[in-house]
């Protein structure tokens, strides 16, 4: 079970996240506004997600004294939180978009967790730019590799669509759609939904 600490300004948007968060593997063991809050219970925490990014160099400042967490950001200033990220000493970290789907963010706190570094396709230049950060990211290869139309199934299982709307997209059926889906997690070896998508994310098949 992964254990995850919230960071958001407002009871409204903490409780949102509680929402999106909480599944199977993850269960959400605080909340607060406060960017340092998580510091008393910070042995018992894995992934802090910060839901304001203005508060990240608070935050950062607050865990100078543990390398063991990871930190998930949600925000659209990939540019500004990046080098921030870079600064800091964690586990794993990823950027998602605040309007990711809960099965996107729950694979790149997942991710994380398990010391990889997550982001947008929209980073993808910057990293270009400032290649050290290169080493924050662990990609495996995959032994199989995925056909065209896998990847493009587990992209849409990325963005959180279901199988109906996947086949529309597609232009294929529910069935073919389940078919490819059923194909590509024996590759990759995942046991549901969402842990195709985090093991996608690890071996670089898709962005967030």
């Amino acid at each position: 079970m992964i254990r995850i600490f919230v960071i958001a300004p407002t009871p409204i948007s903490q409780a949102g996240l509680h929402t999106v968060l909480t599944s199977a593997e993850i269960q959400v063991v605080g909340m607060s506004a406060a960017p340092d809050a998580f510091s008393e219970s910070i042995e018992s925490t894995d992934v802090i997600v910060v839901a304001d990014e203005l508060q990240l160099a608070d935050v950062g400042h607050a865990l100078e004294q543990t390398h063991r967490v990871a930190l998930i950001v949600l925000t659209n200033n990939d540019e500004r939180v990046l080098p921030l990220l870079r600064s800091l000493e964690l586990r794993g970290w990823g950027l998602v978009p605040p309007d990711t789907p809960a099965s996107q963010l729950q694979a790149a706190v997942i991710a994380a967790s398990q010391g990889l570094a997550t982001f947008p396709a929209t980073a993808t230049h910057w990293l270009y730019e400032n290649p050290p950060i290169l080493e924050a990211l662990s990609l495996e290869e995959i032994e199989e590799p995925l056909t065209p139309r896998e990847r493009e199934v587990l992209e849409l299982v990325s963005q959180g669509l279901p199988n109906k709307l996947i086949a529309r997209k597609l232009t294929i059926s529910e069935h073919t759609v389940k078919f490819h889906l059923s194909s590509l997690s024996a590759k990759l070896g995942a046991s549901s939904r969402t842990d195709a998508v985090r093991r996608g994310l690890r071996y670089g098949l898709i962005t967030l």
